[in-house]
């Protein structure tokens, strides 16, 4: 798998298929990779690259991934749009549609305050939100979880500057999605499904919120993680949801 650097980072990258470009956005918190693919409930590399390019990249300084760049700690979800758009500048992709999981979802939602026109359309999956019976979790799971591993492999990284990190990822920014208020997702015109999860790392509410607010929005059923078939079922809304929104793509111009 490719790596493309990008001014001071480093990013990896994987492709399957091609048609029109669907960027996969991993779960699993600041340790999303896109080896972690293969433990959720599908995995889109596998599942859309019969019809679209898929385009995956792991987060930055993800413990377990190969993206490595520096900690910016006063433009935390930013950065990672940094890397996002610049993958896709990389690659000659101009236009796309976005899948998220869990962590997913804020960026989804950056990635369209920074550059709406270019999305069109948004799969949210399982994502992640603030909700106040659990004000802590994001935090309390990534200082743990990814914190002392991502310092240890990076001395010049302390834990006090991991802290400022998440506090500004998680803490003063914990409003509704994190990265965008109600008022964003009322007037957005992109066309979003979403997959509601129900967990304090991906609180229901929230995304019904979401879907309720959002103009252009679809909800698939939930639960749909139980068994195979109902995961069957949510694929095939999502495949329908970018048949419908995503431009036709010629053989010739995916070549």
């Amino acid at each position: 798998m490719p790596i493309f650097e990008n001014g001071p980072v480093k990013i990896h990258y994987q492709e399957a298929g091609s048609g029109f470009p669907l960027l996969v956005i991993p779960g699993g918190g600041l340790n999303a990779t896109i080896a972690g693919l293969a433990n959720h409930a599908f995995n889109p590399l596998e599942e859309f690259s019969d019809t679209y390019r898929v385009i995956a990249l792991d987060l930055r300084n993800a413990n377990g991934g190969q993206t490595e760049g520096p900690l910016e700690i006063e433009r935390t979800w930013d950065g990672f749009v940094d890397d996002q758009l610049g993958l896709l500048a990389h690659l000659g992709v101009e236009r796309f549609t976005v899948l998220g999981f869990c962590i997913g979802g804020p960026m989804i939602w950056n990635l369209m305050k920074h550059a709406g026109e270019r999305v069109v359309a948004a799969t949210l999956v399982h994502p992640s939100g603030y909700t106040s019976s659990h004000p802590d979790i994001y935090y309390n799971n990534n200082i743990a979880g990814w914190g002392p591993a991502f310092t240890q492999r990076r001395p010049e990284v302390t834990m006090g500057m991991v802290s400022d990190y998440l506090n500004n990822m998680y803490t003063k920014r914990a409003d509704f999605v994190f990265t965008v208020d109600r008022d964003f997702v009322r007037n957005c015109q992109t066309p979003v499904l979403v997959l509601p999860d129900d967990i304090p790392a991906h609180p229901y509410a929230v995304a019904m919120e979401t879907a309720l607010l959002a103009p252009n929005a679809q909800v698939s059923l939930y639960p749909w993680k139980e068994n195979d078939r109902k995961i069957a079922l949510a694929l095939r809304h999502i495949r329908d949801f970018l048949a419908t929104n995503a431009p036709a793509v010629s053989p010739e111009a995916a070549d």
